[in-house]
């Protein structure tokens, strides 16, 4: 005959949820909240301005074209970059998708090419950022926005 083994005794502790460990200090991620934007502004800003003179001389008008466009490209990321945490997953990737399809187009109508073109360019850039975004975002938060480590 069969018999129900006994109950286990043992009392089970629950772990901590795991987290993937910070080796940056709280000052160094003080820093890439100005940095990251600053950096990817003059890197866009450049290729802008170099897009835009078609490999001629660069011009003074073409320093303040490559300036101007890193100013308003490092505000617009930065703000997409902090505004994004507080909105919900399918809505933050969306924000990503329309900024990135932006840039793209903008950054491929300085070459030269055709509206149109820029345009579908762009939104290709986009959906191919709003679909990693949004498997990034799916997988790592709950419905209400939390991390879920």
């Amino acid at each position: 005959m069969a018999h129900a083994a006994p109950a286990s005794r043992k009392v089970t502790r629950q772990l901590p949820p795991r987290r993937t460990p910070d080796v940056f200090s709280a000052r160094t991620h003080a820093i890439a909240k100005v940095a990251v934007p600053v950096v990817l502004g003059l890197i866009y800003g450049y290729w802008a301005a170099a897009n835009r003179r078609h490999g001629g001389p660069i011009t003074g008008w073409n320093l303040l074209f490559g300036f101007l466009t890193a100013l308003v490209f490092a505000v617009l990321f930065a703000a997409v970059w902090q505004l994004g945490r507080r909105l919900r997953r399918e809505l933050h990737a969306g924000l990503w998708f329309v900024f990135t399809a932006c840039a793209a187009g903008f950054l491929i109508s300085q070459s030269g090419l055709s509206v149109l073109w820029s345009m579908w360019l762009g939104l290709a850039v986009g959906a191919g950022v709003l679909v990693t975004m949004f498997y990034r975002y799916y997988t790592r938060e709950d419905a209400a926005g939390r991390r879920i480590d």
